[in-house]
């Protein structure tokens, strides 16, 4: 299956920069959306493929297009605000990549200096942190809260905000509300779940709803176990991959990756290489992944994103790299 790991990584990591913009941001596809989520996933990605330089134009873009507030919009078109929702995980997420990028470069300067974008993305969603720990989705275009919080989302968030703590420690910066905020939200999702997703925004229909607790690490051991068993039945077509919703016969390439990540977070390593050896085949001639293949013909289809959205897009591969990094290691690079 994947007789030449390094190969495969670097067609994925090939794939994304084909698409970068002279600007740095990482759009979908060509002509398609940026938006700060997923052009932080294909950062970390090209961080993780060696491609130090095209992952640090892509967080000076960040840094560029930053609001006041500390948020980014929800999605750019040619480095226009395009969408002008403010989403509290789009706002963090940018720690998390930041962590990694001093991670395989050590580079404390570059942190430095994407420290205010950092630290004011991190307050940002934190300022619409509930009693009960949740974080609000968001506020609109007419600065309105979205007055519910995703269990995904929040997922997210929490490993953002470790991440920034992380980074304020190698900076030598003191961040004590955080630490605060970190615990309240971790309380809320293991203890709490009543409190995410009362507003019908995912509910378990979800694959990402499934396992993001598990992939960012604040489910593990026995209850990490079980979750994954209770719902490996509704998400999963046996030598395929992982269904991006249960009532949907088709697998989605890139949450299978993100399945593999939780898989190996939870030490089943071997779980994790039976799903990517599934996954495999939905590949193209050039080595790069499919977006999403349907049941039970293994056909590809043309992207429901929109009739102009093609087969392949630059967060698939993304998610790609880090699920294969995460299996075997950086030393296969």
């Amino acid at each position: 299956m994947l007789e030449n790991i390094q190969g495969l990584i670097q067609s994925q990591a090939d794939f994304i920069i084909s698409h970068q913009l002279p600007s740095g941001a990482i759009p979908w596809y060509r002509g398609g959306i940026t938006d700060p989520w997923d052009h932080v996933e294909s950062a970390i990605a090209l961080d993780l493929s060696g491609h130090f330089h095209e992952s640090s134009l892509a967080y000076k873009w960040m840094r560029g297009t930053q609001n006041a507030d500390g948020s980014w919009y929800f999605s750019y078109q040619d480095d226009k605000p395009q969408n002008l929702t403010r989403d509290t995980n789009f706002s963090t997420y940018i720690a998390t990549g930041m962590w990694f990028h001093y991670l395989t470069t050590r580079d404390l300067d570059f942190v430095r200096y994407m420290w205010p974008a950092v630290e004011k993305g991190i307050n940002f969603a934190l300022s619409l942190q509930q009693p009960g720990g949740e974080v609000y989705w968001g506020l609109s275009e007419n600065n309105e809260v979205w007055p519910g919080a995703i269990l995904t989302a929040c997922s997210s968030t929490w490993l953002s905000i470790e991440c920034a703590i992380r980074l304020a420690r190698s900076l030598g910066v003191d961040e004590p509300d955080w630490d605060k905020a970190s615990r309240r939200l971790a309380r809320a999702i293991k203890e709490h779940p009543d409190r995410f997703d009362r507003l019908g925004e995912d509910k378990s229909g979800h694959a990402m709803t499934w396992y993001y607790p598990i992939m960012v690490g604040l489910l593990k051991g026995k209850r990490a176990e079980a979750r994954i068993l209770k719902g490996w039945p509704d998400f999963i077509i046996d030598g395929w991959g992982c269904k991006c919703f249960a009532d949907r016969q088709s697998v989605c390439v890139a949450e299978t990756f993100e399945l593999i990540l939780a898989l190996v977070r939870m030490g089943a390593k071997d779980k994790a290489e039976m799903v990517l050896d599934w996954v495999s085949q939905f590949r193209d001639n050039d080595g790069v992944f499919y977006r999403e293949a349907y049941w039970p013909k293994r056909e590809i289809r043309r992207s429901e994103l929109g009739p102009e959205a093609p087969e392949k897009n630059t967060w698939t591969s993304a998610a790609a790299i880090l699920a294969i990094v995460a299996l075997y290691g950086t030393e296969i690079l």
